[in-house]
């Protein structure tokens, strides 16, 4: 089979690929933009494209067999465009990454780490033990409030756990973990939830019931100390709520990795949101990063290896989703 690499987030998984596959494939890396005929042409020929996006910009694929998305999130393919008849997988194997970054970013606000360090080259002690001036507050005393129990949901809940936090989750369905969920909401009364926990972490993939679920309403629902985390999408979050919260100190801090703007060919380099979100001091920015690890890459590869290999079995790939 003919299988296209589209772009460079899937050129990613390209190195190692053919190892994993078993049998001989003609692996094809294109660019995103697909200007030129030859590449126009692989791309129509293809039984299998890896890509995170299909519009009306994309030759129709004549042969295809099986359109793999190279992570979980789909919102860049236009599925009323895909062949019928061909499968449409996603994989996911970024849980782990993000729920460390999850964790990472909480733990900052407890363990400071950076700030003693720098105290300290200048013969600042304040953090010594035995002083009052440098005590801490933990981790394990807040109270986390989940958005969404998917793979990510549930990878954050297992570390929350692990350190001693309660843990409350929302979620469309309605979902019991003994062990790990303390108190359940329906996501229709998520917004109940929001003045229980002190930390938010989004977790939601975009759709149309949740654009813009987190707004102005839900934001005056936390705590003023509240810490909101976003590595769900950003699309979630309304914007200008998010930015009003935080210059208007409503919430103590946000982490955000998921954004409203990304770079593309005309502009390469652009600041992820109409706002400015980077005039702000509580705030913490990262690029879309929390799950892009070499254990996600490694995961994904051979999980869309997999299915590659079952689809040359006449075997029905994993991770479907219905159209």
């Amino acid at each position: 089979m003919k299988i296209v690499f589209h772009g460079a987030n899937a050129s990613t998984f390209y190195p190692g690929f053919a190892g994993l596959l078993d049998g001989q494939h003609e692996l094809v890396l294109l660019p995103d933009n697909l200007e030129s005929d030859a590449d126009r042409i692989a791309y129509g020929m293809a039984d299998v494209i890896i890509g995170v996006k299909f519009d009306a910009n994309c030759p129709e694929p004549q042969n295809l067999k099986l359109y793999q998305v190279p992570g979980a999130g789909y919102d860049g393919i236009e599925l009323s465009r895909l062949p019928t008849n061909a499968f449409f997988c996603n994989c996911f194997g970024h849980e782990i990454a993000i729920a460390e970054y999850v964790m990472s970013a909480l733990l900052s606000r407890h363990v400071p780490l950076a700030d003693a360090d720098a105290r300290l080259r200048k013969g600042d002690w304040k953090y010594w033990a035995g002083g009052p001036s440098g005590l801490r507050t933990e981790l394990g005393d807040t109270v986390i409030g989940i958005l969404g129990y998917g793979h990510i949901g549930k990878a954050v809940a297992r570390r929350a756990k692990a350190f001693g936090m309660q843990v409350h989750v929302t979620n469309r369905s309605r979902v019991e973990d003994p062990g790990l969920i303390d108190v359940f909401w329906s996501l229709e009364r998520f917004r109940d939830m929001l003045p229980q926990v002190d930390v938010v972490v989004n977790t939601l993939p975009l759709a149309a019931t949740t654009t813009g679920l987190v707004d102005d309403t839900a934001f005056a629902s936390l705590k003023q100390d509240a810490v909101f985390v976003n590595v769900g999408r950003g699309g979630v979050v309304d914007e200008a709520a998010l930015y009003d919260a935080l210059s208007n100190h409503r919430i103590a801090h946000a982490f955000i990795d998921t954004w409203y703007r990304y770079p593309d060919k005309e502009n390469p380099a652009p600041l992820p949101a109409a706002k400015p979100f980077h005039q702000l001091a509580n705030i913490t920015m990262t690029p879309h990063m929390s799950g892009w690890t070499h254990g996600t890459i490694k995961r994904r590869r051979k999980a869309m290896a997999d299915n590659v290999n079952l689809i040359s079995q006449g075997r029905d790939p994993l991770n479907g989703i219905s159209r």
